[in-house]
């Protein structure tokens, strides 16, 4: 193909398009800086009415650093706030004087300091018996121990004491008396062929899982606890009265036919509640 023509790429001092250029023409002039005597305007408030509307916001603001300051002061630093009286209650078997003495709550301090986990950590730790604690600020100078302690659902003998162990399976106390309406222990496993199998901590569990489960009028019937095996265990009320509980499977559902099966046959001398949906009497 033919190279352009001189026409088509235009004559020298052309401007590309065909056409002569302008006499004179030369580089495009550079933008022209800013006269000087003339001011920029700059954004934002100026002058004395903006040093004027400046001044309440500064006023508020040290305002609210006093009463930070003052807060703080009058929480840690003053005597208006600091622990004068710890109460305990809801004790049953302890005294309150056993609890504040675990409890060690630091008369004096800033009630505001006052570490309440710190103080349920402590009880719970000295006193075995207590199964939760709730500390609470009672202002403007007190702390409040509301304690609930751990009930007895079972006990085992050791020696002449008894250990009282409650529906958790924790062994939290020994005593020297059986506490009333408190059913105990006995365990035969010995012989039983599933000992191997099912050691006497997992017997003491079932019998823990029984012994929870009674219904309170039948818990205080209630004088042992017999294990044999896993699946084995008996009841033993007063009056020389029975119970084949069976294993601790469905023992809420076994607690429910007993105490209808007391009720319905008062003077039957056996009950079996084994399979809890047929449940069974002898010796009326």
């Amino acid at each position: 193909m033919a190279g352009a023509t001189t026409a088509q790429r235009g004559t020298p001092g052309s401007d590309g398009s065909g056409r002569p250029a302008r006499k004179g023409a030369g580089p495009p002039e550079p933008p022209k800086a800013p006269k000087s005597g003339k001011s920029v305007k700059r954004s934002g408030p100026q002058g004395p009415g903006a040093r004027l509307r400046r001044g309440p916001v500064l006023a508020s603001l040290a305002a609210a650093v006093l009463l930070v300051a003052s807060g703080t002061w009058a929480l840690y630093g003053s005597s208006w706030l600091r622990v004068e009286k710890v109460t305990a209650g809801g004790t049953e078997v302890l005294t309150p004087e056993q609890v504040l003495s675990a409890a060690a709550v630091p008369v004096g301090a800033p009630l505001v300091s006052v570490d309440t986990d710190e103080i349920e950590s402590r009880v719970r730790g000295r006193l075995p018996r207590i199964d939760s604690v709730d500390v609470v600020r009672a202002w403007p100078h007190g702390i409040g121990l509301k304690v609930t302690e751990r009930k007895p659902v079972l006990l085992i003998r050791k020696g002449a004491d008894f250990v009282e162990v409650d529906a958790s399976g924790v062994r939290f106390d020994t005593v020297p008396k059986a506490p009333a309406g408190v059913p105990v222990l006995e365990l035969n496993a010995a012989r039983s062929p599933s000992a191997r199998r099912f050691d006497e901590e997992r017997l003491l569990h079932e019998a823990v899982l029984v012994a929870g489960a009674l219904p309170e009028p039948v818990a205080k019937e209630t004088v042992q606890v017999k294990v044999g095996s896993y699946d084995s265990v008996v009841l033993e009320l007063t009056r020389g009265r029975s119970v084949t509980w069976g294993s601790g499977e469905q023992s809420e559902a076994k607690g429910r036919a007993l105490t209808a099966l007391l009720k319905a046959a008062p003077k039957a001398a056996h009950f079996d509640v084994s399979v809890p949906t047929a449940p069974a009497v002898s010796g009326s």
